[in-house]
């Protein structure tokens, strides 16, 4: 196997991971909030070292655009990255769906840890996406080009962050792979409105990679280096 389609199996893998098990706590949970912060910060802490060294551990549409744009990946596998990672998070989705359908007690199957306006319009829910992606993009960049041993512990911690203020008002997306593959599993049975709603948790995060690409380039890349 050629080392391209490694790191795209890869992203599928990792983003399942982080869909089953971030999704999937949240709705045997039902959302609470500390509990699915830490699954998903978790989840991107344990792929960050089984794949980071293959793929980079993107597991994230949002974090391959500012990648991209940044100048580290070429458009081609950009969008490659990105079809891999909508693969593998409906495929997390998919295998979630399975559980909750095999289970013996009533759980909440409509969701499906879908995000939503909340008590939010739309223009304060596309607000907190685009900061809580930014932050997390931002992040990202900081820890990785300063090429940390311990990048994937920030990585992972700064999901957590963002997810513990994201949760109550949006669900947290920062992530479109992930609001897909939860809108199409949880949309039938809601009318479809949740993946009515999930062009806002596209645009947001974009818009939030896009302004931390630049911030990166503008005030943190090469500060407080040697």
């Amino acid at each position: 196997m050629n080392s391209a389609m490694k790191k795209y199996i890869c992203e599928a893998i990792g983003t399942m991971v982080l869909v089953l098990f971030g999704c999937g706590t949240a709705v045997f949970t039902s959302a609470n909030v500390l509990t699915t912060a830490f699954a998903f910060g978790l989840s991107i802490v344990t792929m960050a070292y089984t794949i980071g060294k293959v793929s980079g551990c993107h597991v994230n549409p949002a974090v391959s655009l500012a990648m991209y744009l940044d100048g580290q990946m070429s458009f081609g596998d950009m969008w490659k990255y990105m079809v891999a990672q909508v693969i593998g998070a409906l495929a997390g989705s998919g295998i979630l769906a399975i559980i909750v359908k095999c289970m013996d007690r009533d759980i909440d199957d409509t969701a499906m840890g879908a995000n939503g306006l909340g008590n939010l319009n739309i223009f304060g829910a596309l607000l907190v996406e685009v900061i809580l992606t930014f932050v997390f993009v931002l992040v990202i960049f900081a820890v990785t080009d300063r090429k940390m041993k311990s990048a994937g512990v920030f990585i992972g911690a700064a999901l957590l962050f963002v997810h513990i203020l994201g949760i109550p008002l949006t669900g947290t997306s920062v992530n479109p792979a992930r609001s897909l593959s939860a809108a199409v599993f949880g949309g039938p049975a809601t009318d479809w409105d949740s993946l009515k709603e999930v062009a806002i948790f596209v645009i947001g995060p974009a818009i939030g990679a896009v302004l931390a690409t630049l911030a990166n380039r503008a005030l943190v890349r090469g500060e407080g280096e040697d």
